[in-house]
């Protein structure tokens, strides 16, 4: 009989092993751990369950989550309630992808090294860069994998950072560069809501003859607001620094690649194409590059070259990591990346395609400026900021009112899963809402959203 019907050890199994060691009991291996650390209590936790009354009480607990099929979602921040077209699903549970690792046998790995080789496809011609890597862990992986990038492609240790970038990628990045030995220049807002080109040209001319490796901006940024890339990319080279811009890659249907504005490197989060929310992740980041940094590109490329019959074939052609090459000459240490993920991305570019893209972008550009104007008509409801937007837009509640948690609690309990407040990251932003309208949201959804905010509000 087993220990534990979960585990595959029996109890004969387990004194074989210990036998094999040498070890007269379970306890003994923990001989290292001090008794004064270890927990002698009992857990707090339910006798084991048979398995139809586990599966009932876990059924229980994930009823508790505010899902997307339960709720309407106005929630965005980096996390996305997008269409996923069912045969992404279908096509990524296929064993031969499901259940894929590394593909360093090119010879037994040619379906996986295609479907990341497409994927690197369609990033290059999204972004409109040379080269783009088989992904990485997400978004903000990728933020701060660019700037030590720039850093040691320009040689210097300075990077200016738009405060309009996600909380979460600067966070991530600070850490990267705190490991590296890179300072972090913060460059503000302007009243738009925007980064603030006049306080970036002040930064970037005090940086003492061009100390800065890059400049680095997210377009459309944190607040909704789409950036003047090619003029920010025109400040950056001008003081010798590289441009690195975090996209949204569906605004990319709408809009002209950052590649085409001048920037250097393009990163930002895959979630937006055919990925799942997940209750916030996992998700994919993309990274891209000019054909001048290619091989200071983290992570893995995949290529396509010819076998010794002269037929078509991919394999694993650049991968500047310390696994592969000696440590002091790795561009990073990324050790892999995100490729059923990735798949689904491609997957759904390819059932897109480029009116596809289009059109979808439109949609969330239509929608958002609708709501934006909706919700703008509630009285009280202001829009501090000024930039054009892509799908996502701020709303500031009227002083007095309810605090926009408060307000998100209550809209809750109407079925709304509310905007996110911004006050959590920037005292000054409190009171406003930063609101994510998709393809997803119909015109009724909009109007019943603001008449529960506006009912709140009175």
């Amino acid at each position: 009989m087993r220990n534990h019907r979960y585990l595959p050890a029996t109890a004969d199994d387990e004194r074989a092993m210990l036998e094999a060691i040498g070890v007269d009991s379970i306890e003994a291996l923990f001989a290292d751990v001090p008794a004064s650390v270890r927990f002698r209590g009992r857990l707090d936790v339910s006798e084991a369950l048979g398995e139809g009354a586990l599966l009932r009480h876990m059924k229980s607990l994930a009823a508790r989550n505010a899902d997307l099929e339960s709720y309407v979602s106005f929630l965005g921040a980096g996390v996305y309630d997008h269409h996923l077209p069912v045969v992404i699903q279908h096509i990524a549970s296929r064993s031969e992808f499901y259940t894929a690792y590394t593909p360093y046998q090119p010879e037994i790995s040619q379906g996986e090294l295609q479907a990341i080789f497409e994927f690197q496809s369609y990033i290059c011609e999204l972004t409109g860069l040379s080269v783009a890597n088989a992904s990485m862990y997400d978004g903000a992986t990728a933020f701060a994998e660019a700037g030590a990038l720039a850093a040691g492609a320009a040689k210097r240790k300075r990077l200016a950072v738009s405060a309009a970038v996600h909380p979460e990628a600067r966070q991530v990045l600070a850490t990267t560069a705190r490991g590296l030995g890179l300072e972090l220049a913060v460059v503000p807002v302007d009243a738009s809501g925007a980064t603030d080109a006049t306080a970036l040209a002040a930064a970037l001319g005090a940086g003492g003859g061009g100390a800065f490796a890059a400049v680095m901006i997210q377009s459309p940024n944190f607040y909704g607001g789409i950036e003047d890339t090619a003029a920010l990319a025109a400040a950056a080279h001008a003081a010798g620094a590289l441009l690195v811009v975090s996209a949204n890659p569906l605004s990319l249907g709408a809009l002209q690649p950052p590649g085409k504005r001048g920037a250097d490197i393009v990163v930002g989060d895959a979630q937006p194409l055919g990925i799942a929310p997940s209750l916030g992740g996992p998700t994919c980041g993309f990274f891209a590059v000019s054909e001048a940094l290619m091989r200071r590109i983290p992570g893995r490329v995949v290529g396509q070259t010819v076998d010794r019959d002269g037929k078509r074939g991919f394999v694993l052609t650049l991968q500047a990591r310390e696994q592969h090459i000696r440590r002091e000459k790795a561009t990073s240490n990324i050790c892999s990346n995100q490729a059923l993920l990735a798949l689904c991305a491609s997957v759904y570019l390819s059932v897109m395609g480029k009116q596809g893209m289009r059109d979808v972008a439109e949609l969330n550009v239509r929608k958002a400026h609708y709501a934006a104007a909706r919700l703008a008509s509630v009285p009280g409801v202001t829009r501090p900021f000024s930039a054009p937007f892509f799908n996502e837009f701020v709303i500031r509640l009227p002083d007095g009112g309810p605090t926009v948690r408060e307000a998100n609690e209550r809209l809750l309990a109407e079925g709304f899963l509310g905007g996110y407040d911004l006050g959590r990251d920037d005292p000054a932003l409190a009171g406003c809402m930063l609101v994510a309208v998709t393809e997803q949201r119909t015109k009724e959804e909009i109007d019943a959203f603001a008449s529960a905010l506006e009912a709140i509000l009175g």
